[in-house]
């Protein structure tokens, strides 16, 4: 079962970087590269050589850090192939909630429109896509107030640099939680199409992947974790989340605790008061604050989130059982007075 797991995870991450459905597609860290040096270039008026040497920096490529992002990525796709099939999948999502609005509705309930099928899978393709970001940002929020899923998702903050890589820094409890995420925002968005639109309902796609999702990854995604720290202007940055507004979200400057936890838009975190607009050669440090030794080993990402937090619900339980026990005490001692 291993070895046929560790088979299928290097045939994925190798055909990864050939497949446009994958962040690390050669496509989308070539079109990163190139908005990096061409921003580089001509807004911060430095010279080509410096320019690839920021952008190739050994620091952020070849740090402890950046080694763990790699052994993190590798450990987490052999993790992932076994637990995959076993998830929630998207289907079975769409198949409940189809069977729930046909109750609802009393019947299939099409909805009589003059919209092409064209418009119908654009509108669909963009709900998804913006449905999705929603979804995200609200997750990525809940690991951060949460203290329980913090534990599991300072991982991703231990990392002092950033490369594209970064992204995979994770722990495989914050992976279950984001393909569960996945499945459920997939799932409401086919039931829904599907229920009110039927067949017409496809996505608009451009080389395997959504038109949308393909354009963010060309658009430079990888930028969101590298040493290049572009910025949009306050304007645009309510709205676009930059890749130096996320370089903001790992600062662990006070003034940027839990700010920026949007991916594409950052219009949710201007709703819901977490945004925060990036500064003109600001300086920032990465990572976790109080940092624990040995932070970028294997034990201290992956077995030290669940001792913390078994000790958020060992500290939740001392405080629930008492009550629980003198509900139950003063229950029987009721019982016995009616008796």
């Amino acid at each position: 079962m291993f070895d046929q797991a560790v088979q299928l995870f290097f045939g994925d991450w190798l055909s990864a970087f050939f497949n446009p459905q994958k962040r690390i597609f050669w496509g989308y860290l070539f079109s990163s590269f190139a908005i990096a040096l061409v921003w580089l270039l001509l807004a911060q008026r430095k010279n080509l050589s410096s320019s690839i040497k920021q952008i190739f920096s050994a620091k952020s490529w070849l740090s402890q850090s950046a080694r763990a992002d790699y052994f993190l990525m590798i450990i987490n796709g052999v993790v992932m192939t076994v637990l995959s099939p076993k998830l929630l999948g998207k289907a079975a999502v769409a198949s409940f909630l189809f069977i729930w609005l046909h109750d609802l509705f009393g019947g299939r309930a099409l909805v009589t429109t003059e919209l092409s099928a064209g418009a119908i899978a654009i509108a669909f393709t963009l709900f998804l896509f913006v449905l999705d970001d929603f979804a995200r940002y609200w997750l990525h929020r809940w690991l951060h107030t949460s203290p329980l899923l913090w534990s599991f998702h300072q991982v991703h903050h231990s990392a002092t640099t950033l490369n594209p890589f970064t992204v995979f820094r994770s722990h495989p409890i914050e992976a279950i939680l984001f393909s569960l995420r996945g499945a459920l925002v997939q799932g409401v968005s086919v039931a829904t199409f599907i229920f009110f639109f039927g067949d017409k309902v496809t996505l608009v796609m451009v080389l395997g992947a959504s038109i949308f999702t393909f354009a963010f990854n060309l658009l430079g995604s990888n930028l969101r974790h590298s040493t290049v720290p572009i910025a949009y202007g306050n304007s645009v940055e309510k709205f676009f989340m930059s890749p130096a507004q996320h370089h903001i979200h790992h600062s662990y400057a006070p003034e940027h605790i839990d700010k920026n936890f949007g991916v594409v838009f950052s219009v949710w975190d201007l709703w819901f008061g977490s945004h925060c607009h990036s500064v003109k050669d600001q300086t920032l440090s990465f990572g976790l604050k109080n940092a624990p030794n040995h932070q970028h080993s294997l034990v201290t990402l992956y077995v030290l989130p669940f001792r913390d937090a078994w000790k958020i619900l060992a500290g939740h339980l001392e405080s629930v059982i008492p009550l629980l026990l003198t509900t139950f005490a003063r229950r029987d001692t009721k019982n016995l007075k009616e008796t």
